[in-house]
């Protein structure tokens, strides 16, 4: 009988977000991955659709890592009809729990807005997934260990290997029939603050790998002198320093940075105040995983004390109002929700005013429009001018630039049946496959959306 398998691209094809891949076999089909799309409208909208294969027969999901782009679909495809299990690592499943419980909550936060204040097209506008819906998935998830094999039937198997870029992250190697399926998931940076070096596959058939910065270097930038001079800068404008945060790692690294540099005495005691209600439940995370980082209990104690965690909207008004110079890290990290909207629409029109952006700004984001240079951004439905001075600090990305990628993978061994490179834009997903081309000389394809292919087993 003819073995195969079948690969079902139903996300991160030719765009950067909504990471799904559907493995179809004779004995399980796995999902590898279950994210949303964001940044452009025409993207998002696309998470509304159902998928075009059939859930219900989808037997198990298993998660690279738990950020929103890799787990956020997760409710959707329950409400599809999938019944199977949800596998992760300990630390991606609780950052997965923290993600969909918040996303579900800005869903109907947003959705009972837009019905109260008319600015929807949707009459009513409904939340992409309710509480309820997100509780009902993580009741599902289950918790495996890394650097271990695991059978999910007579023939196929598949392990987490730890990954760098956030705690909990993994690649997942995953063996069918005899051939192996590497899924790189987003790979991580050497030299992290927080977290150790990436491992590296050393086998692989078919190799799935993530191209976010499959087109450039990281600047070779001193980010602790960067960082200090913005902080100086801000007291002598009398003004803030506003840091759109992701929840997830960047939020714990940029507290330990300036911790860090306040106790090397760089910087004056200026007030921090943390706003991300998500950002501070992963903290808990770093706190009930130590061995998956870098810090030690002294050193996560003293940077928690340096800072004042925000507990409520209230406490947020208060903030604004706090006439002091400050620093404000808040989500989300694009600005395309979260606690920073509120910053930014009271004081993104006062030149005194810094925003500083860190990391990967996708396409369609208010950060990546802030980047380019707009006059005026949108929140809620009013137009704002843009005074503020916009900085970047690209080195914070977690995400591994392109020779970071080419050493990832520079330790497997045989010469790969063929290389998918996902979750990148077009430019930047044709330059990185030329790349891999020159340098190893290997079967390189670029999927699109809704691409389906049969491999021979």
């Amino acid at each position: 009988m003819e073995k195969f398998a079948k690969i079902n691209f139903l996300g991160a094809s030719g765009v950067v977000t909504g990471s799904k891949f559907l493995i179809e076999t004779s004995e399980k089909n796995i999902l590898i991955d279950c994210g949303m799309f964001q940044g452009l409208k025409e993207l998002r909208e696309l998470n509304w659709n159902n998928l075009p294969v059939n859930v219900e027969n989808i037997d198990v999901v298993l998660l690279t890592h738990g950020h929103l782009d890799h787990v956020g679909f997760l409710p959707r495809l329950l409400k599809q009809g999938f019944q199977g299990r949800i596998i992760g690592t300990a630390p991606t499943l609780a950052i997965a729990e923290i993600i969909l419980k918040d996303s579900a909550k800005i869903h109907e936060e947003e959705a009972e807005k837009a019905n109260k204040e008319h600015y929807s097209k949707h009459q009513p506008a409904l939340p992409f997934y309710t509480t309820r819906e997100a509780e009902k998935t993580i009741k599902m998830f289950e918790v495996e260990m890394h650097d271990k094999w695991i059978k999910l039937s007579e023939n196929i198997s598949y392990r987490f290997q730890y990954n760098g870029h956030i705690i909990g992250a993994t690649f997942i190697e995953l063996d069918i029939l005899g051939k192996r399926f590497v899924f790189s998931g987003d790979i991580g940076r050497t030299n992290d603050y927080l977290l150790d070096d990436p491992k590296r596959p050393e086998w692989a058939d078919f190799l799935f790998i993530e191209s976010t910065y499959g087109n450039k270097l990281h600047p070779e930038e001193d980010v602790e002198t960067i960082l200090s001079n913005l902080i100086i800068e801000t007291i002598y404008k009398k003004g803030n320093l506003i840091i759109p945060s992701f929840a997830v790692e960047r939020l714990q690294t940029l507290m330990y940075i300036i911790w860090k540099l306040y106790k090397a005495n760089r910087i004056p005691n200026i007030p921090i105040f943390i706003d991300s209600p998500m950002g501070n439940n992963v903290l808990d995370v770093f706190k009930n995983f130590p061995k998956w980082h870098k810090l030690s209990e002294e050193e996560y104690r003293a940077m928690c004390n340096h800072v004042n965690i925000i507990q409520s909207y209230k406490e947020t008004w208060e903030t604004i109002d706090d006439k002091r110079s400050k620093i404000v890290i808040a989500g989300s990290g694009m600005v395309t929700g979260g606690r920073v909207l509120t910053y930014l629409q009271q004081l993104v029109d006062e030149p005194s005013t810094t925003v500083l952006l860190v990391g990967y700004q996708a396409e369609g984001t208010r950060g990546r429009q802030l980047l380019e240079g707009v006059h005026e951004v949108k929140f809620f439905g009013k137009y704002y001018p843009v005074k503020a001075a916009i900085k970047h600090l690209e080195s914070l990305s977690a995400h591994a630039d392109q020779q970071d990628l080419l050493n990832w993978m520079s330790d497997i061994k045989n010469i790969p049946e063929k290389v998918y490179l996902v979750h990148g834009e077009p430019m930047v997903l044709d330059a990185f496959r030329v790349k891999i081309k020159d340098i190893y000389n290997w079967n390189v394809s670029i999927p699109k959306l809704t691409d389906v292919e049969k491999v021979m087993l």
